[in-house]
């Protein structure tokens, strides 16, 4: 059985390290940022986070460290259900795969890992005879809490914003 629960995800700043790459003092302050987050962030949120403790920080250096980051297979770009128009969110990658299961009205994302995710893969790869570096799979719908009560549902979407 799945379950929606946190991840464990790699530690962005050591991984880096130890490719030898210079870890500016503004690169270190986006991927500890990134690092700490509680949700999936995209780009403009990660900007915004980061200019509360350097304010001279520019969105250049915020999309160069993505880059950078997903070249190296650090992190995920998400592109999740287009919630909130075309916006992609960004995680540290995990050594488990799972998926995502976007709410459609509040936004909420939850991560569900299960025995069965995997087994699909080596089953994809097997019968293909296909060697799968990525896969990604989203769930749209709606959570409990926004099936539970619509008002409460909308109050945490403003929370949230």
């Amino acid at each position: 059985m799945g379950k929606t629960k946190p991840v464990q995800r790699r530690v962005l700043l050591e991984e880096l390290s130890s490719t030898g790459i210079r870890l500016t003092k503004q690169r270190r302050l986006l991927i500890e940022t990134l690092q700490g987050a509680k949700k999936h962030i995209d780009a403009a949120t990660l900007l915004k986070l980061a200019r509360k403790r350097e304010p001279g920080i520019n969105r250049a250096t915020v999309y160069r460290t993505l880059e950078l980051l997903k070249s190296l297979r650090l992190i995920d770009e998400l592109d999740l259900m287009h919630l909130e128009g075309e916006r992609h969110f960004y995680e540290a990658r995990t050594s488990l795969d799972h998926l995502h299961l976007a709410c459609f009205k509040c936004g909420a994302i939850a991560e569900y890992m299960s025995p069965t995710f995997k087994q699909l893969k080596e089953e994809i790869a097997r019968e293909n005879e296909f060697e799968v570096g990525v896969i990604r799979l989203e769930v749209g719908g709606l959570c409990k809490v926004c099936r539970q009560s619509p008002v409460r549902a909308e109050r945490l979407r403003r929370r949230q914003s």
